[in-house]
């Protein structure tokens, strides 16, 4: 009946989802047996006893102990069994081993940052190794957020102000969609992220040197990659249409007014600024509310980034 399962919730791709399944699983034969054995039983009460005249009365019945005792005693059985099933896979899904991976999630309006224990951080691409427990430490910058595996059958709030956590052994490679579960704002449904489950040797070569497109593919495309891909999109438009910030098109070679009465002109320094220090030059008529950079985007990614607002002419 696996297809059955994998119908209602998709692949298993974590330890916790065998569990989770299970019981998930249960309850729901368990729901289809009783709504099929209940419908029998009133089928059969209704032709068994059914009125056969105008006059007949029916007789006085006061009660049956042994049917009460059943009818209460089992009901409660399944109701404790399936307590102590979710307690026991609570307590397992969210007190981490002490050896696990720790990795730093963030959540903001509207992407997802991830910082690893060396120091190297990244937006909406997670990368861990497969078969090992990793642990995620999660806060939020300004509201309710919520990171949501399905495939982990993992969700929990991210808050701020506090610290919340989970922690997964991934068991198949491949990458999965994190979503935030926590509306959020205008931008909650594309505050998407991907989780790239990698080998050892993988993961390893990610840390030093990034994922393998951001070794190889051409700057333009690159650029265009980490536009679509590190939250650029919520706030800067391709269409010239005025967003959080600046559009992007058309503003290579042109100056730019700032909110310190100065003009400057969009060249490679003055993107190359505004990626790592956003609030050295603030654009005349926009809120200061762009984030750092710095650590977020290797030197490639940022040369792709200027080689494509180059080309947005």
């Amino acid at each position: 009946m696996n297809w059955f399962r994998d119908y209602l919730l998709g692949p298993q791709s974590a330890t916790h989802a065998t569990e989770v399944d299970s019981l998930f699983m249960f309850i729901v034969y368990l729901t289809i047996f009783f709504f099929f054995f209940n419908g029998a039983l009133i089928f059969y009460a209704a032709r068994r006893w059914r009125r056969k005249s105008d006059r007949e009365i029916t007789p006085h019945i006061t009660h049956n102990t042994k049917l009460e005792l059943l009818w209460s005693l089992i009901p409660a059985v399944v109701v404790f069994v399936v307590f102590f099933w979710g307690f026991k896979g609570y307590v397992s899904a969210f007190i981490p081993p002490n050896e696990a991976l720790e990795i730093v999630v963030t959540g903001k309006k509207w992407v997802w940052q991830f910082e690893y224990p060396d120091g190297t951080r990244s937006l909406n691409d997670l990368h861990v190794p497969l078969n090992r427990d990793v642990k995620l430490v999660m806060h939020s910058e300004d509201v309710i957020h919520s990171f949501f595996v399905p495939r982990f059958r993992l969700k929990r709030d991210v808050i701020p102000g506090r610290y919340t956590e989970l922690w997964f052994r991934a068991t198949q490679p491949g990458v999965q969609q994190v979503f935030c579960a926590e509306y959020c704002g205008k931008g909650h449904s594309d505050m998407l992220a991907r989780i790239f489950v990698d080998t050892p040797e993988q993961y390893e070569t990610f840390l030093r040197e990034g994922d393998e497109q951001t070794r190889t593919m051409p700057l333009g495309e690159l650029g265009r990659l980490v536009y679509e891909n590190k939250g650029c999109a919520t706030c800067h438009s391709l269409d010239g249409t005025r967003g959080q910030g600046p559009s992007f098109k058309g503003i290579w070679g042109h100056p730019a007014d700032g909110s310190d009465g100065k003009n400057y002109v969009v060249d490679a320094n003055y993107i190359r600024q505004s990626i790592l220090y956003p609030q050295a030059v603030v654009v005349k008529g926009f809120e200061p509310i762009m984030p750092t950079f710095q650590g977020l985007l290797r030197e490639r990614e940022i040369l792709g980034v200027i080689e494509y607002i180059k080309s947005l002419q």
